[in-house]
């Protein structure tokens, strides 16, 4: 079930007051069955049709399209559940639903659209349904825009997954929402380019709707309980997290990627070679590096790069990190180590993170950056707002359905349309 509330919906709630006055107003006419006593402009239909068109009952097709050359369409699921539950009227406090006498088309939830294109077309009463426009329109919206960032993020990454964390950029209510639409973005990109990047989304809430699971590690908080000692909050989180829990250290708080990088994967490295002599091999698993995190402040010049070298997380920082750790394993281990050493510090990830958007992440994989992941936040919300609109543009007249639309629009085609009740 989706956290919406239903009624509150049926009630005009969240309707725009507009919506709210032309549904109480056609229920009103309706009540009177008032006929048309109007002179209609529209020549091809017929006068005497027009003299017996009930307004309050009138039968429309609506359209819902968007003006935007490419998005990835999210938010139809959505959409749908809302008419499902939603479309109808109060016969008093009772609501009546009429869903089912509704034809509704639809495109495939993550599928290509394009301007001008309907993604959605409902023929019904209008009063039963015109209401919910707002609604429908902000979940295709919403949905709409971060499903196509989450797309282009992950085109511009290619095979390397790129996390969703923008939860703290926005109100908690729209996670579960946000969640999903990241989740459609991603598997456009795999059904399109043909690859299986796994989607990772940071809170349980942003996973609820597609049966994902959270993922992270730890944040800046946890390195400062530990007066900044990286490799002290490290060794104790991979001492006490459930071994599922993918050791990545947030290596940025004392400003020295490199050399926290090195400290921490040193430490790790002991405590599990110690362990695997022991012969414990399952308790050795919680010392496996599994990635180290850069997240340096774009106004703040890490000390590797220093003086000359430019703010924040920059190609050359990932690549001083990687040699940094790749050269762990040419270390003079004793012979038992050695060969434990040459996969253990090259197979440890890097994981960039602050400030990325479609254009950074482009750059560091032109310039082939040593990054495995990335870590994205408010991109997913700055750019791509994907608008929607709806326009009535057929009405029932006489037992026919006649054009009626407001100049500029017209009922528009879409082949990838298809039918959902």
């Amino acid at each position: 079930m989706l956290p919406l509330d239903f009624d509150a919906i049926r009630r005009g709630f969240f309707t725009d007051q507009y919506f709210n006055n032309i549904r109480n107003m056609l229920e009103a006419l309706s009540a009177e069955h008032a006929t048309f006593r109007g002179c209609s402009p529209l020549a091809h239909i017929p006068k005497e049709a027009q003299r017996s068109h009930l307004p309050g009952d009138a039968v429309v097709e609506m359209q819902f399209f968007h003006k935007k050359e490419f998005a990835i369409t999210c938010g139809i699921e959505h959409a749908l559940e809302v008419l499902r539950h939603c479309c109808g009227f109060f016969d008093g406090e009772d609501f009546v639903n009429t869903y089912d006498q509704l034809e509704v088309e639809a495109v495939e939830e993550g599928s290509v659209s394009a301007a001008r294109r309907p993604v959605l077309k409902i023929r019904g009463v209008y009063r039963h349904f015109g209401y919910l426009e707002t609604v429908l329109l902000g979940i295709l919206a919403r949905e709409t825009k971060i499903a196509t960032n989450a797309y282009l993020l992950q085109k511009a990454a290619g095979s390397k997954p790129v996390l969703f964390f923008p939860a703290r950029f926005d109100l908690p209510t729209t996670q579960v929402f946000d969640g999903y639409a990241y989740f459609v973005g991603v598997s456009a990109y795999n059904r399109l380019h043909k690859q299986n990047v796994p989607p990772l989304v940071a809170t349980p809430a942003q996973a609820s709707l597609w049966g994902g699971k959270a993922t992270g590690t730890t944040a800046h908080a946890l390195v400062m309980c530990f007066l900044r000692d990286t490799t002290a909050a490290m060794l104790e989180f991979a001492r006490l997290m459930p071994p599922d829990v993918k050791r990545v250290a947030l290596v940025d708080s004392n400003n020295d990627c490199v050399g926290d990088s090195v400290r921490v994967a040193l430490a790790f490295f002991e405590r599990f070679c110690a362990l695997k002599e022991r012969g414990s091999d399952s308790e050795a698993e919680k010392f496996r590096l599994f990635g180290v995190r850069a997240d340096t402040a774009e106004d703040v010049v890490d000390v590797s790069l220093q003086p000359d070298g430019k703010p924040g997380v920059v190609v050359e920082l990932t690549r001083k990190m990687r040699q940094a750790l790749d050269a762990l394993a040419h270390r003079p281990w004793q012979s038992r180590q050695k060969e434990l050493a040459r996969h253990y510090f090259r197979e440890i990830k890097i994981v960039a993170s602050g400030g990325f958007n479609v254009e950074k992440i482009a750059l560091f994989e032109r310039e082939n950056a040593c990054v495995d992941f990335y870590g994205v936040g408010s991109a997913y919300f700055r750019s791509g707002q994907c608008d929607y609109t709806a326009d009535v543009v057929r009405v029932k007249v006489g037992g026919r359905w006649h054009e009626c639309a407001k100049v500029g629009r017209a009922p528009w085609e879409n082949p990838d349309l298809r039918k959902v009740v």
